[in-house]
């Protein structure tokens, strides 16, 4: 810019402005360069800052979740529309509410809840039995330490704190219990008639009437703007793999990755926990360790179960008189781990105080590490290398795919005829999305965009899911564009008519109810109007055989007065209406209640009054903090 100035300005004009623009880059434009933070938060609790890699990560966790739970089933498409996105980091702000609140509160999860979720963790067990070989395994594939694990474990076990807290304070009262039963399994016996269809004063619906119909409510009959796509897949799973590899190369691997496969030393323990509250008083420090100091003195490899079972804190493992199983290094905290690897086999530590308290530690058994044999973890090697060439075939092919299309921007046959993919092409579909590639909400979004639609180019490469992506370009473009008259004529007659209908069974319907809050009896209303009337005794609220509409409108009437029915014209949904009478109420019959239903009831209750519960301190915390949400970048 400055030089397109010099070019056209010259002499002491150009000298002082020139001038000025200097100064002004130089105090301003360098200072805001300098003070100016982009803020890169999707949320922000409080000070607290939820980062777009922790957004996306979640968000792949959960993809990967439901993927392997729903199967053929799952829609990935789903995690890619803004309420998903939305539902998802709500989520997340509510975790960090509660971990906030625990933290003001005192509130902690022990090391040895972290263990005991860790090795209840099925894809870590061989056997039924926690291996610790699996577990470091797996989290290396993860690129993942023990110590970010179980940091990310703990913090899920934390957001469940408070809440396991509500509900273990939740009490559900046997009256309570009793009330839910008999409104639940309430009786009523119920009179009604449905009622025939009218005739409207005015049947017949003219041209006019439909024209006149057809201009107010042109938007109901649009045929949407529509498009049709070509477009290219590179799709992983198609792909031809390269040659298997061969055993020189698999050793190699081996050779260098060695220590991946390497049992690391293991060791037999059990323990006894003796707690220190949080937040503990010195008193209460002393008294803990007396107590652990008493309980070490006493204990011997012949009944160290049994004080476990008896004197340990540790709900989790007194049951197995203290044991832990085979651990190594880095399962448990760093103060554990040391006195763990100090002792020898069969002796008992003094008291040893780690974030849980003070824990007795009894060394069982030793287990050396040991490597696992090229044979042993061949086929694995196998997997890894066939996996990791299939990735960088189908990375060479979509690089290639995306290149090629943004060179020749106006057509994909360049593209096609260098990679040998076919070009394919898509039905017409509208904004709302179709069919195959044309249900995914991102190639929907693409196909409607200015660059694709009307620049007439191809788009750039659009992921459809884990190896398999598209780029597309207009085939062909409809524009909206209202359905001809002649084409909905007999859809808006009957709409019309039916409105008619309608109109003429709510008051006829309005006009029977009158005449039955007025005295007159349900039986010769109804013959009044041709219609029968049918009985149905302790009726309860799920009923199959009385029609919905009925049953749910009898439940919300108020119990018969002075042995006088309760009356309503009920709508049926389907253009008729019914007339219905609700002659008596029962409440349940408690004494037919099984305990184990009563008892699976008040779980339940407890759940449900806790969750409640919850989501009103969730509520209460968001009032009393500071939230910030950047949808832009999520």
């Amino acid at each position: 810019m400055l030089q397109a100035m010099r070019n056209k300005m010259h002499g002491w004009p150009a000298v002082v402005l020139l001038g000025v623009a200097t100064f002004a880059m130089t105090f301003f434009g360098i200072e805001g360069y300098i003070m100016s933070r982009a803020d890169t938060y999707v949320a922000k609790v409080g000070k607290h800052e939820i980062s777009q890699q922790d957004f996306q990560d979640r968000m792949n966790q959960l993809r990967q979740q439901l993927s392997a739970e729903q199967g053929d089933s799952f829609d990935p498409d789903a995690f890619e529309k803004p309420e998903m996105k939305l539902k998802v980091l709500d989520g997340m702000i509510d975790q960090q509410l509660l971990l906030k609140a625990n933290q003001d509160w005192g509130v902690r999860v022990p090391d040895q809840a972290v263990r005991d979720y860790i090795a209840g963790i099925p894809a870590f067990q061989i056997n039924g039995q926690f291996d610790p070989t699996t577990y470091r395994t797996l989290l290396a594939e993860q690129r993942k330490t023990p110590d970010m694990f179980q940091d990310d474990v703990r913090a899920s076990l934390a957001t469940q704190a408070l809440p396991n807290a509500i509900d273990a304070s939740t009490i559900i009262t046997d009256a309570e219990v009793d009330h839910f039963l008999d409104l639940r399994m309430q009786r009523r016996d119920i009179s009604y008639a449905v009622l025939p269809k009218p005739q409207p004063a005015d049947a017949k619906v003219t041209d006019a009437e439909i024209a006149d119909y057809y201009k107010a409510h042109l938007a109901d009959y649009m045929n949407p703007e529509q498009v049709s796509l070509q477009y290219l897949e590179v799709n992983g799973a198609e792909l031809k793999p390269d040659a298997a590899p061969s055993d020189a190369d698999l050793m190699k691997r081996y050779e260098s990755e060695k220590q991946r496969f390497v049992q690391p030393e293991q060791r037999e323990v059990s323990h006894i926990l003796v707690n220190v509250p949080a937040n503990a008083t010195p008193e209460q420090q002393k008294a803990a360790l007396a107590k652990a100091d008493k309980i070490a003195a006493e204990a011997t490899p012949g009944n160290f179960a049994k004080l476990a079972a008896q004197d340990s804190d540790d709900l989790g493992s007194k049951r197995q008189g203290g044991d832990l199983g085979w651990l190594q290094k880095g399962v448990t905290n760093a103060a554990f781990d040391t006195a763990m690897f100090a002792l020898k086999k069969g002796e008992i530590s003094k008291p040893v105080l780690t974030p849980d308290g003070y824990d007795i530690l009894w060394l069982r058994d030793i287990r050396s590490g040991e490597a696992k044999s090229f044979a042993e973890v061949r086929d694995q090697l196998v997997a890894e290398a066939t996996a990791g060439d299939k990735d960088r075939q189908y990375n060479e092919v979509a690089g290639k795919l995306s290149d090629n299309t943004y060179q020749n921007p106006s057509s994909l046959e360049p593209a096609a005829q260098a990679l040998g993919l076919p070009i394919k092409t898509t039905p017409l579909f509208s904004r709302s999305g179709g069919e195959g590639i044309a249900a995914n909400p991102k190639v929907v979004k693409a196909a409607f965009g200015n660059d694709v639609l009307a620049q007439g180019n191809n788009s750039s490469l659009i992921e459809l899911g884990n190896d398999d992506a598209v780029v597309i370009r207009v085939a062909k473009h409809e524009a909206a564009a209202a359905k001809p008259l002649a084409q909905v004529h007999d859809e808006i007659g009957k709409t019309l008519l039916d409105q008619r209908i309608a109109a003429a069974a709510k008051q006829q319907a309005d006009g029977l109810l009158a005449r039955l809050r007025k005295g007159e009896a349900l039986a010769a209303v109804a013959a009044s109007a041709n219609a029968s009337v049918k009985n149905a005794t302790g009726v309860v609220r799920v009923q199959p055989d009385v029609p919905a509409a009925l049953r749910d409108e009898a439940f919300l009437l108020p119990h018969p007065a002075d042995g006088k029915p309760q009356y309503a014209a009920v709508d049926m949904h389907d253009g008729s209406y019914a007339l219905l009478a609700v002659d008596k109420v029962q409440g349940a019959d408690l004494s037919k209640v099984p305990h184990e239903q009563r008892d699976m009831l008040r779980q339940q209750m407890t759940q449900a009054y806790g969750a409640v519960a919850t989501q009103e301190l969730i509520k209460s915390l968001r009032n009393g903090t500071e939230i910030k949400i950047a949808k832009d970048r999520m």
